[in-house]
């Protein structure tokens, strides 16, 4: 059977840097940061205290959502909601009337998080039902909780028929959403596909990787260093939030509706390391992720050389200079021929679940304008990634003859996530 292939015909993102995806662009290409000093991290003891938060959700929400379905969302349905919503949008779509009757049968939702439920767990379910006060819950306390709380919200907002589920593996949620999303389009079974993952603002999920000393606590009085993927001077990662939702559509039925393509996802892999060979929870297996990088571009029928960008995982942690060594040995780019390479992160923090798929869009947007966003503060580029200094955009990059960039996705847990693009104009 001929596979279909996937288009990208709408985008919506929720993050740090901007909430549309012209305020998004331009601080991606201007390079500008949205990390900022979070004071309530202070008044808890952090010693990470800066994080990357969208700002001006509340009033966004008013707008989208009345007040009953406002108050059925934490901020990480919230995140997805509008981003989902502004996807939708984007790829020329009406929505729809709520209430309404019809069900979109060929149409499904892959949208997933890190720990979506558990500020809703930590700031309400815990302490009422802890002091015997569970009639204070409410009836929508559920709906926050689940698993499944973001792809169901969403299915009910657009009548999604198809398949509707929530996946979660860590950091690579966001872009292992799109890879199962996409390949159900491929394989006939959807016609659209909404993709991609949302992580909230939460005490609780940041606590945990303050406690385990992976965040950065060296640069709480300049916000805008405190991401620091590649340097030398990289002292953990920077907390992040928001929502990245792309519509999946298959190509030819994109084209029949006149749907403007942003991009067509060629393929993409997902697999784990195991636990073995170096790989545990919290580290990568090289193995892993090398096989999960060419198993990609085998799935894209292209070769490393095709690869004329990296959008990179790139945290600010020790597994930077690793993942760079494994992109080379993966795409076999030595050095002197490396691709670019970029790390967005290092403008708005890791946002966990949602990561790969806010970065995602920001690869669509570099792919279709023809260029590499920068990557922020490695001006001290770690010794072992030294070597590829050619290779870093550390401003922005004109590539106008741009055709293939490659998006990774790496969780702890070991499992890995690659995406591979190519410009619509093909």
């Amino acid at each position: 059977m001929t596979r279909k292939r996937v288009a990208v015909t709408g985008m919506g993102v929720v993050s740090p840097i901007g909430n549309t995806l012209d305020e998004f662009e331009a601080a991606l290409q201007a390079g500008r940061s949205g990390i900022r000093k979070f004071e309530a991290l202070a008044e808890l003891n952090f010693k990470c205290q800066v994080g990357g938060i969208p700002q001006s959700i509340d009033s966004i929400a008013t707008a989208y959502f009345d007040e009953e379905e406002r108050m059925a969302m934490n901020n990480c349905m919230t995140y997805a909601c509008i981003a989902a919503m502004d996807a939708w949008t984007d790829a020329g779509l009406e929505l729809p009337e709520r209430p309404a009757s019809e069900v979109l049968w060929d149409t499904g939702a892959v949208v997933g998080s890190g720990a979506g439920g558990v500020e809703t767990l930590g700031s309400r379910v815990v302490p009422l039902t802890d002091a015997g006060q569970v009639k204070r819950l409410g009836s929508m306390c559920v709906e926050q909780i689940m698993s499944s709380n973001l792809s169901a919200k969403i299915g009910g907002l657009f009548g999604l028929g198809n398949q509707v589920t929530s996946n979660s593996s860590a950091c690579a949620t966001g872009a292992e959403a799109i890879y199962m999303a996409a390949e159900r389009i491929r394989n006939g079974q959807a016609e659209r596909m909404l993709a991609g993952g949302a992580e909230g603002v939460s005490r609780y999920i940041w606590s945990a990787f303050d406690a385990m000393r992976v965040l950065a606590r060296k640069f709480n009085d300049r916000p805008s260093e405190a991401s620091r993927p590649m340097s030398a001077s990289a002292a953990g990662f920077v907390p992040g939030a928001g929502a990245g939702v792309l519509m999946l559509e298959e190509l030819e039925s994109a084209r029949e509706r006149g749907a403007r393509v942003y991009a067509e996802l060629l393929g993409g892999a997902v697999n784990s390391g195991g636990h073995r060979n170096g790989g545990s929870m919290t580290a990568p297996n090289s193995s892993g992720v090398q096989r999960c990088i060419t198993a990609a571009l085998t799935d894209s029928g292209i070769d490393g050389s095709q690869i004329d960008a990296i959008s990179g995982h790139l945290t600010g942690t020790f597994a930077d200079p690793v993942e760079v060594a494994n992109w080379a040995q993966a795409l076999g780019r030595p050095p002197e021929d490396f691709p670019l390479i970029t790390a967005p992160k290092s403008m708005f923090g890791h946002a966990l679940g949602a990561a790969g798929a806010i970065e995602t869009v920001a690869t669509i947007l570099m792919l279709r304008g023809g260029y590499v966003h920068p990557s922020c503060n490695c001006e001290d580029l770690h010794p072992e990634v030294e070597p590829y200094a050619d290779s870093v955009a550390h401003e922005l990059k004109e590539l106008p003859d741009m055709q293939t960039v490659i998006k990774s996705g790496f969780g702890f847990g070991d499992v890995n996530c690659a995406l591979v693009f190519r410009n619509s104009s093909n």
